[in-house]
C-alpha cells in the first residue's frame, strides 16, 4: 500500500508493529535516511540495537546470499521485544529476493524495513510493496518538512511551546537548509531551551540557525544598501577569491534592490512590504531590510535600480572594461547614493 506524505509522517511517529515491513525510497538519501531512523528508533526503542534486535544487511550481500533476508525475519532474539531486518541500498535486482521473504512472513517475525533510491513507478520492488495487503511503500520528496512535522520534531526534541513568529522563522530555515543540518539545529534549540521553559522565540531561532552559504554576498549588498562604501573593497576581494562573477554580483544587486522598492512601495509601510514579498526574505535580513527600505525611499531606490540596469548592460555588451572592476564602482557609487540623508 501507498502512504501518503501526511499519513507516513504519523506512521514513522507511530508505526504498526503488525506490519509485514515498509519500503522507503526516494533521491536524497539524506532524507531517507533521517526518515528510517526514526522508522527502526519508533519500532525498537533506544535499547533495539544493543540488544540484537536489529539486523542491517546491505542490498549487494543480499544478492551474494538470498536466504539472508528470510533469515532474519525468522531469527529469535535473546532480548525480547519486537525486531526490525534492515535492507539498506536496495534496487531492483533485489526485487525476487525481497518477494520471496515477504511470501514467508508470519505475524511475530521481524518487520522488514527497507531503504532505496529513485524507484519507477513500474519497477518491481515499489510494485511489490504498492501492492502488498500488509506492507507500506513510502515516497520522499525533496520537499521542505511541513508544520506538523517540524512541531513533531520539536516535541521529540522535548520542546513544547513554540512561539508563532518563531515558527514562521523555522519554515523558513527549514526551506534553506538540508534536512541533516535542519535536524541539528533542531537538536541545537533542544539543548539551548534545557531547563527553560519559555517558548522559542525569534531570537532564540537567529542565535542556532547555522550561517548562509551565500552569507558573502548577503553581507556585501547590505554593505551597499547601508552606504558603507569604505567596506566594500575587502567583502569584493574574498567574493572574488572564491570564484563569484560580475554578472552574479549585479544580478543579487539588482534583486536586493528590487525588494527594497517594493517593501518601499507597499501600502501598509516598509515593515508590511516585506513580509509581503515573494520569495520570502530570509528572517534573519528581515529587519535590517526594513531599516534600508525606510531610509533609502522610493525615489532613490528608483535611482538605483537605474544604475544597476545600465551596468548590468554594460557587462553584457561587447566592451573590454574589466566586469569586477565596472561593478565595484557601481556598488561604491550606490553605497554613497544611500549614504546621503
Amino acid at each position: 500500500m501507498k502512504l501518503s506524505p501526511r499519513d507516513a509522517a504519523r506512521y514513522f511517529t507511530k508505526p504498526e508493529a503488525q506490519r509485514t515491513g515498509v519500503l522507503i525510497y526516494g533521491t536524497d538519501p539524506m532524507r531517507v535516511a533521517l526518515k528510517r531512523q526514526e522508522l527502526i528508533a519508533a519500532l525498537i526503542g533506544p535499547e533495539g540495537e544493543a540488544e540484537m534486535r536489529l539486523t542491517r544487511m546491505p542490498a549487494g550481500d543480499l544478492r551474494k546470499d538470498p536466504a539472508m533476508l528470510s533469515d532474519a525475519i525468522k531469527a529469535i532474539s535473546f532480548f525480547p521485544g519486537p525486531r526490525v531486518a534492515f535492507v539498506e541500498d536496495a534496487t531492483e535486482l533485489t526485487g525476487d529476493i525481497v518477494a520471496k521473504a515477504l511470501e514467508d512472513w508470519r505475524e511475530g517475525d521481524a518487520q522488514v524495513v527497507i531503504t532505496a533510491g529513485a524507484l519507477k513507478p513500474k519497477g518491481k520492488l515499489r510494485k511489490l510493496f504498492e501492492t502488498h495487503p500488509n506492507a507500506y511503500a513510502v515516497g520522499i520528496y525533496d520537499d521542505p518538512p511541513s508544520r506538523e512535522e517540524i512541531e513533531a520534531d520539536f516535541k521529540k526534541a522535548g520542546i513544547q511551546q513554540i512561539d508563532p513568529e518563531a515558527m514562521t522563522d523555522l519554515i523558513a530555515l527549514s526551506r534553506d537548509l538540508d534536512p541533516g543540518d535542519f535536524r541539528q539545529t533542531v537538536e541545537k534549540l533542544a539543548l539551548y531551551k534545557l531547563s527553560d521553559d519559555t517558548p522559542v522565540s525569534p531570537d532564540d531561532v537567529l542565535a542556532m540557525a547555522p550561517a548562509s552559504t551565500e552569507a558573502g554576498l548577503d553581507e556585501l549588498l547590505h554593505i551597499v544598501a547601508e552606504g558603507r562604501a569604505g567596506e566594500i573593497g575587502p567583502v569584493l576581494t574574498k567574493l572574488q577569491a572564491q570564484g563569484t562573477q560580475a554578472v552574479a554580483l549585479c544580478i543579487g544587486a539588482t534583486r536586493h534592490f528590487r525588494a527594497l522598492h517594493g517593501a518601499s512601495s507597499d501600502s501598509g509601510g516598509p515593515a508590511q512590504g516585506i513580509n509581503r514579498l515573494r520569495p520570502p526574505v530570509h528572517f534573519k535580513n528581515r529587519d535590517r531590510m526594513v531599516r534600508q527600505a525606510q531610509k533609502w525611499g522610493v525615489h532613490r531606490l528608483e535611482q538605483a535600480l537605474e544604475v544597476l540596469i545600465e551596468t548590468d548592460l554594460k557587462l553584457r555588451s561587447t566592451q573590454k572594461a574589466p566586469q569586477l572592476a565596472l561593478v565595484e564602482r557601481t556598488l561604491i557609487r550606490l553605497a554613497m547614493l544611500g549614504g546621503r540623508q
